[in-house]
C-alpha cells in the first residue's frame, strides 16, 4: 500500500499543472489556468516504486469552470524510454527528495494498474488517506484485452460512448461544491 506523506512539495502539484496544462491540445482555456483540486482517486504500484494519482482539478481561469483529469505518476529517478512529451516537470518532496512527475496516460506501470482496475483485480484508493478505499470509483470491462484511454476534461453526468468495452467512473466536487459524477477512463478494444 502507498503511504501519503504529509508534507510539503515544491512547487505543489497544482502549480506543476499550472505550467504543463496550456500545452496540452485538449486545454480549453486561453491563458494561465487558475486550479483547484477538486477530487481524484490513487492505485498502488505492487512494487512500491511509483506513485499513482488520478486527479481532477478545476479550471476557473475562463468565462466557465472546466475540470481537467490528469492521471499522474511520481518516481524516485527518470522514467527510462520515455515519450518526450511524457514529463509534466519535477518536484521536491519534503520527504522523499526530487520526484519526477509523468503523464500516467504514458507511464507503464499506471497504465498495468488502471487495466488491472477494470478487470477487478485491484481497487481504488481514497487520494489522500492512507489505507482507504474509494467506494465512489466503480470501473469494468467487458473484455480482457482492454486498451484505457483517458478522459481529458470531465463532465458531471457524462455516460460513456455507444462503442466503449467499459469504463471508470468516478465522483468530484463540482464549482458549487456539489458532489458530481462522471466518466474518468473509456475502455476500448485492445
Amino acid at each position: 500500500m502507498s503511504i501519503i506523506h504529509r508534507t510539503t512539495l515544491k512547487p505543489t502539484k497544482l502549480e506543476l499543472l499550472a505550467e504543463w496544462l496550456p500545452k496540452q491540445p485538449w486545454y480549453q482555456g486561453s491563458g494561465a489556468p487558475d486550479l483547484a483540486k477538486a477530487g481524484g482517486f490513487r492505485l498502488d504500484d505492487p512494487a512500491g516504486e511509483v506513485g499513482l494519482e488520478f486527479m481532477a482539478a478545476t479550471d476557473t481561469s475562463g468565462p466557465e469552470p472546466v475540470t481537467y483529469h490528469v492521471p499522474m505518476a511520481y518516481r524516485g529517478a527518470p522514467l527510462e524510454g520515455a515519450p518526450d512529451d511524457a514529463l509534466i516537470g519535477t518536484v521536491e518532496h519534503g520527504v522523499l527528495g526530487k520526484r519526477w512527475v509523468y503523464d500516467g496516460a504514458k507511464d507503464p506501470v499506471l497504465v498495468r494498474e488502471l487495466t488491472a482496475l477494470l478487470k477487478g483485480e485491484v481497487p481504488a484508493h481514497a487520494q489522500s488517506v492512507d489505507g482507504e478505499l474509494d467506494p465512489t470509483v466503480h470501473a469494468r470491462a467487458t473484455v480482457d484485452d482492454v486498451r484505457p484511454e483517458i478522459v481529458r476534461v470531465l463532465a458531471a453526468g457524462s455516460t460513456v460512448p455507444d462503442d466503449a468495452l467499459g469504463e471508470v467512473t468516478a465522483e468530484w466536487e463540482a464549482e458549487d461544491g456539489r458532489r458530481v459524477r462522471g466518466v474518468f477512463v473509456v475502455v476500448r478494444a485492445g
